[in-house]
């Protein structure tokens, strides 16, 4: 029975130390850039029909049944990421006893003093020049003492709390790991799109979102400079609102959500007519449509704006520039979910149904707002600056000591060692030893 027990705790070990070994988070970390790399790569959140005419119908189902349409929900994808902060937990714990010790250690005036001993090829100086060369050496605090042999020493260390620099930068990857991982898992995003004046629900946060203003600035040679667009924010709850200036790759903070500049694109006012009577008048983007007021079955959809309006007879519908010269309208009409039918319509043209009269007039440019909501962003930033502050520990905080033992002829052999950069160091120490 003893023996039994003896050979699961055996196993048990085994497996913790295989799962809190380096070999396992490498593997970790690999399989975990593949998934980033399927969810960067395969579109995410389409149908199995969407990814069957993008693909085949073998590879939409091996899609949907690994769940590469939504990587950073699945199951797997939540795996890797707890086993791998579960594993860089278990990395730093082991090693924090160790840690601790050397750090004790570091400062420990015996643990260098004792092994120092006279080897006769030390350099030798007065009393009368420690102070100097401490200070030279970066040492403020120097102390004294007796070795067991009876000897007098001055022992003086700088940077100990370098030696925490990988263990730092370790627990800052594993945050930032924990905040990307987590965060990729529970973030929400919303696509709003719409012209100045409109304004869009942000989901079902309780958030409506007004783009108070849109502007494309243009270089010299017309080519687009920035996307800007001006954003209010309420609070349908409380009625508060927050305001602010967006740009392409300037994004704005607003009630726990981030706001991006994303893209731009065309809209146009739809006005329908019944019988020659004003019905209805809105501005839709292209890509959307609008239901006739009083026959809801009635869909008018805006395919695509063309500014400069040509037919070529091979490619069909183009614009021959950005410019408004010869705007046109590309248009789709469904009853009931069907195809009435679809054309081209200048501004000049209307379109008759029945006894509906569409026209299509006052183009401008919309703008795309992406919106994110990542509860963990904290989580990854904290680890970003964990991580820099264990990196300035590692290289810029170098420990290192220097000590002097008494000789019977009352002068002092001079001592020093550095756990990384040692040559330097001892460059150092000599430069320091021989200035007068």
């Amino acid at each position: 029975m003893i023996t039994i027990q003896l050979l699961i705790m055996s196993e048990l070990k085994k497996i913790g130390r295989f799962l809190s070994s380096m070999r396992f988070a490498i593997f970790l970390l690999l399989l975990l850039t593949a998934a980033c790399a399927f969810g960067s790569f395969i579109t995410q959140g389409k149908t199995y029909e969407w990814y069957a005419a993008q693909y085949s119908e073998r590879t939409a189902g091996a899609i949907l049944a690994l769940q590469l349409d939504d990587v950073f929900h699945s199951w797997w994808f939540v795996t890797i990421t707890v086993f791998l902060c579960v594993n860089l937990m278990a990395c730093n714990l082991i090693r924090l006893p160790s840690l601790i010790r050397r750090y004790r250690q570091s400062s420990n005036p015996a643990v260098y003093v004792e092994a120092g001993g006279n080897d006769g090829t030390a350099p030798v100086v007065e009393e009368s020049r420690i102070p100097e060369i401490m200070r030279r050496m970066g040492i403020r605090s120097v102390r004294e003492g007796t070795t067991e042999s009876g000897q007098a020493y001055r022992f003086g260390c700088k940077n100990s709390i370098g030696i925490w620099g990988a263990w730092v930068c370790h627990l800052g990857i594993m945050l930032t790991i924990a905040g990307f991982g987590f965060g990729q898992m529970a973030k929400q995003t919303w696509d709003l799109y719409g012209v100045p004046g409109q304004s869009r629900a942000i989901g079902d946060t309780g958030y409506i979102l007004t783009i108070d203003s849109f502007d494309i600035g243009l270089r010299e040679d017309d080519s687009v400079e920035q996307y800007t667009a001006g954003i209010t924010v309420r609070d349908a709850t409380r009625g508060e609102s927050q305001s602010a200036t967006i740009s392409v790759n300037h994004p704005a903070d607003l009630f726990g959500m981030r706001f991006y500049q994303n893209a731009t694109g065309w809209a146009a006012k739809i006005t329908v007519k019944e019988n020659g009577e004003p019905l209805q008048e809105e501005v839709v983007c292209a890509g959307d449509y609008l239901r006739v007021a009083d026959k809801q079955d009635l869909v008018i959809s805006l395919n695509a704006f063309y500014p400069d309006y040509a037919l070529d007879p091979v490619s069909g519908p183009v614009t021959l520039s950005s410019q408004i010269r010869n705007p046109a309208y590309l248009y789709s009409v469904y009853y009931q979910g069907q195809m009435l039918g679809m054309n081209a319509l200048l501004e000049t043209e209307e379109l008759t149904i029945d006894e509906y009269t569409v026209t299509f007039g006052e183009p401008q440019s919309y703008t795309l707002i992406q919106v994110k909501k990542d509860p963990f962003t904290f989580l990854a930033l904290i680890g970003g600056a964990i991580v820099m502050a264990g990196l300035i520990l590692a290289f810029y905080m170098q420990q290192a000591a220097v000590w002097m033992i008494r000789r019977q002829d009352g002068q002092w052999e001079v001592y020093g060692r550095s756990l990384k950069g040692g040559i330097l160091f001892a460059q150092q120490l000599e430069r320091a030893v021989r200035q007068q």
